[in-house]
This record gives C-alpha cells, sequence and structure tokens, in this order.
C-alpha cells in the first residue's frame, strides 16, 4: 500500500504541493532573514512529494521563537489550508488515506522548526 498510495498521492497532489513549497523557499530566500524560513520550505517540499509511511514529528523546544514567527506569520493559513484539503479528501472512502497525509502535513506546516520525518 504504501508505494501505490504515494505513488497516486505523487500524481494527484504530491508534485503540485512540492512545487508550491519549493517555489515558497526560494522566494524566501531572496533576503538573508528568509534564509531560514526558506529551508523550512525546502524541507517540507521534501515530504510531500512521497509522505505515506512516514511519521512527524513536532519538537517545538528546539527553536521556539523561530516557530512563533513562523506560525504568525504563514503557519496557521496554510495548516488551515491542509485542514480543509484533508477534510475534502475524506469525504470519499477511497481519499481518507490522502486526507490523513493532509492532516500530517499540517503538523509540519504549523510548526516546521524542529520537526522531522522519520
Amino acid at each position: 500500500m504504501k508505494t501505490i498510495g504515494n505513488i497516486l498521492w505523487f500524481i494527484f497532489t504530491g508534485v503540485w504541493e512540492a512545487i508550491a513549497w519549493f517555489v515558497t523557499g526560494l522566494l524566501c530566500c531572496i533576503t538573508i532573514i528568509g534564509i531560514p524560513f526558506g529551508t523550512q520550505c525546502f524541507k517540507i517540499a521534501g515530504f510531500v512529494i512521497w509522505p505515506f509511511k512516514k511519521n512527524v514529528r513536532i519538537n517545538f523546544d528546539a527553536h521556539p521563537i523561530a516557530n512563533i514567527i513562523w506560525l504568525v506569520l504563514f503557519g496557521w493559513e496554510i495548516a488551515v489550508a491542509n485542514l480543509i484539503a484533508g477534510c475534502l479528501w475524506c469525504i470519499t472512502i477511497i481519499g481518507i488515506p490522502f486526507g490523513k497525509q493532509c492532516f500530517k502535513l499540517m503538523k509540519m506546516s504549523l510548526l516546521p522548526f524542529g520537526s522531522s520525518a522519520t
């Protein structure tokens, strides 16, 4: 299921979200202040491509100030978008595994500093 899920995710959602995260990371890296935010976008872009059978671990204490800045500027909007996408995927029985991946992505996009996908 992991391989089939990753392939279907890549076709329907992963490639588009990865491109969006990568472009956002490039835009953030234009300024020196935005480079840490850009690197987090690149990390999330790598996770978004193949999310099945990966767990997201959030460590808020690793970078609390950076997480708070991210949360206020970007995080809550992206988390709400992933919540809506996850709910839309979960409308059908076939889409439930994809909805769960959106909910995992929601956690990582809410507090990316110190988070990891294992």
